[in-house]
């Protein structure tokens, strides 16, 4: 199959024909990908702020239609519209059975960018081929669990589903599912791409009644204006904890949310947020970022940090609820997209998300 590998972290992502793909096997499906987003997480694969085996195929915010089910498959079949979810649940193992399912033991890919049983399906000229992210979704096909592969109805396009996968999950869930935040509550977002936007969404719905964010960006900050945020703040221009404590009586945030995976936006997260108050940090640093905690500090006011892993979603539960949200109109998928480009293009898209240009970039497998 056709798929676009990275070679060597730090270079650019080359287009390959000869990509050897295995079939499904028992409780697998094999899915052929129409759509793929750009996720950070992908450039911060290629760019080596998290090191990864290579060569490797990366991208994981896919959706496409299933091709060939495995032994054991049911529930699915060839024609069915999916979207992929780095997070299959296997629905026994500790942390399924307590609702955890991102957490399963198969999110264990994420980091591995292998299946649990340390195989890949993948390979070229012999040689083992990594599946980024647990989905490898820059190509033309993907085999993954059965529970990996989330059915939708065939009348959602593919191309605006896709970002369910992961900004949707991951945001919006960081909020429904992690923070479980209360209606009436006042939000902070730093951060606002693809999983920051999610955020402020999963704030709407929540009932949130102040959204304050924060980006560099212009453009981002008038994007999540568009999709909830009551207030805007732009970080090179005024210190945000001051102004959100300004905002909000001089008590802070009931809960902030860091969605761009720095140390110091988290910090700025917890001293924004108030006594009692609930940090979520949804971005991923690099690995070399440090952060430094008082836990006294912690003791006296209250606060709670919380992590979480594609904001605490059940696929199978998630993603058909957010398509049913995004039907009514109280999830806005498509402002979040904003540039389409073939596959040969992935180069150009990863290039635009290093300079902050748009917010979701899809690329067209067919």
């Amino acid at each position: 199959m056709r798929a676009a590998i990275l070679e060597e972290q730090g270079g650019p992502l080359r287009l390959c024909d000869d990509i050897v793909i295995t079939p499904p096997g028992p409780g697998q499906v094999g899915v052929r990908i129409t759509h793929c987003g750009i996720c950070h997480s992908d450039l911060s694969l290629a760019d080596g702020v998290f090191p990864c085996p290579t060569p490797i195929v990366l991208g994981h915010e896919a959706a496409g239609i299933v091709e060939e089910i495995g032994p054991g498959v049911t529930g699915l079949a060839p024609g069915d519209h999916v979207v992929v979810t780095p997070c299959p649940p296997c629905g026994t193992c500790y942390w399924c059975v307590r609702a955890e399912a991102s957490l399963c033991v198969n999110a264990i890919g994420i980091a591995t960018n292998t299946f649990p049983d340390g195989s890949t399906g993948l390979s070229r000229e012999g040689a083992v081929v990594y599946r980024g992210v647990n989905v490898g979704g820059f190509a033309e096909r993907v085999v993954t669990p059965a529970t990996g592969a989330v059915r939708i109805p065939a009348d959602v396009p593919l191309g605006i589903a896709c970002v369910i996968g992961c900004a949707v999950q991951t945001g919006v869930g960081a909020v429904l599912n992690t923070a479980r935040l209360e209606e009436g509550s006042t939000v902070l977002v730093t951060g606002l791409g693809g999983v920051g936007l999610s955020v402020v969404q999963g704030a709407r719905l929540a009932g949130a009644a102040r959204i304050i964010v924060s980006d560099p960006l212009a453009g981002r900050r008038e994007a999540a204006r568009a999709l909830g945020a009551t207030d805007s703040l732009d970080p090179t221009t005024g210190d945000v904890v001051e102004q959100v404590r300004s905002l909000t009586a001089g008590i802070g945030v009931d809960a902030a949310f860091e969605a761009a995976g720095r140390a110091v936006l988290l910090q700025t997260c917890i001293d924004a947020t108030r006594n009692g108050g609930t940090i979520v940090a949804v971005g991923a640093p690099s690995l070399d970022e440090q952060l430094t905690l008082l836990p006294a500090a912690f003791v006296i006011t209250g606060k709670r940090l919380l992590g979480t892993v594609l904001g605490g979603s059940n696929s199978l539960r998630d993603i058909p609820r957010f398509i049913d949200l995004w039907r009514t109109g109280k999830i806005d998928l498509e402002r979040m997209i904003t540039a389409r480009r073939p596959l040969a293009d992935i180069n150009e898209g990863l290039a635009d998300m290093r300079r902050g240009a748009g917010i979701r970039t899809v690329l067209e497998l067919g």
